[in-house]
């Protein structure tokens, strides 16, 4: 299991491939890209900047990664999140979580993007012909992580 929080692009061809040979039981690995988009409420995005403080997003991911170990039997996960200015898209953050079934996959991936969404602290903003806006949290958001509780 790893985070990770970076400026940088990632690979997913090479991170999936790392996290499938991780372990030989491996018979499932779902994965979920995240992608900025280009319209949100209506507006023009030209950018959408992500900042975080390091040390509290990273526990928060970690903290996160650990409650689907305890409810789902995976064997390993992997959370990419980036930060810093990105474009239309541009990929935001990728969930990969490997196991020996598709259904434990699927749910854990699931699980996971549902509370990135809702419980790490990172802040959104973006640049429309409007100016710039914070994003708010989403009901959307609110209502799929409540689902797993």
């Amino acid at each position: 299991m790893s985070v990770r929080v970076q400026f940088e692009d990632f690979d997913v061809g090479a991170e999936i491939f790392r996290i499938r040979q991780s372990d030989k039981k491996v018979g499932a690995v779902a994965s979920f890209i995240g992608v900025v988009r280009d319209l949100n409420e209506g507006d023009e995005v030209s950018t959408l900047t992500l900042e975080h403080y390091p040390a509290m997003t990273e526990k928060a991911l970690l903290e996160i990664e650990a409650e689907a170990k305890k409810r789902w039997d995976i064997y390993d996960s992997l959370i990419v999140h980036r930060v810093g200015t990105l474009k239309p898209l541009d990929q935001i953050v990728l969930v990969v979580v490997s196991s020996a079934h598709r259904g434990e996959a699927f749910q854990a991936c699931e699980f996971l993007m549902d509370y990135l969404k809702t419980k790490a602290p990172f802040w959104k903003k973006e640049s429309t012909p409007s100016g710039d806006r914070w994003v708010d949290a989403r009901s959307t958001d609110d209502a799929a992580a409540e689902r797993w509780k």
